[in-house]
C-alpha cells in the first residue's frame, strides 16, 4: 500500500466555503474515489488556506487514471476549481503532486 500526501491552495477568501462544500460531498462521488482506490483520504485545511491530502492506494496511477474516467469526477473538479490558486488552467485533481515521504513510524 502506498501513502499518498499532496498539498494545494485554497483562496484564503473562500476557506469557509470550501469546508462547507466538503461536509457534503456528493455520494457519487465518494464512491467514485472509494472504486479507484482512494483509500483512508482525508484533506486537511489551514485557516490561510494550506490544504493538505492524504490517501493511501495501491496504485496512485491507477487511482488518479480511474478518477479521470469519471464523469461525476469531472464535473467534481470544474465546481471545485474556482476554490483553488495556482492551478495554471489545469483541474485541482490535475494540479496534485505527491511528495516524497521521508519517515514513517509503523
Amino acid at each position: 500500500m502506498r501513502r499518498v500526501c499532496f498539498v494545494l491552495r485554497v483562496r484564503p477568501e473562500r476557506v469557509e466555503e470550501y469546508r462547507e462544500r466538503h461536509r457534503e460531498v456528493w455520494p457519487e462521488m465518494r464512491e467514485a474515489l472509494r472504486e479507484c482506490g482512494w483509500g483512508n483520504y482525508s484533506l486537511f485545511l489551514a485557516d490561510d488556506g494550506l490544504l493538505v491530502g492524504y490517501l493511501e492506494t495501491p496504485d496512485w496511477a491507477a487511482a488518479v487514471a480511474g478518477m479521470a474516467e469519471r464523469e461525476v469526477n469531472g464535473r467534481w473538479q470544474a465546481v471545485m476549481a474556482e476554490f483553488f490558486t495556482d492551478l495554471d488552467g489545469r483541474a485541482p485533481d490535475e494540479a496534485m503532486r505527491p511528495l516524497a515521504e521521508v519517515f514513517h513510524l509503523d
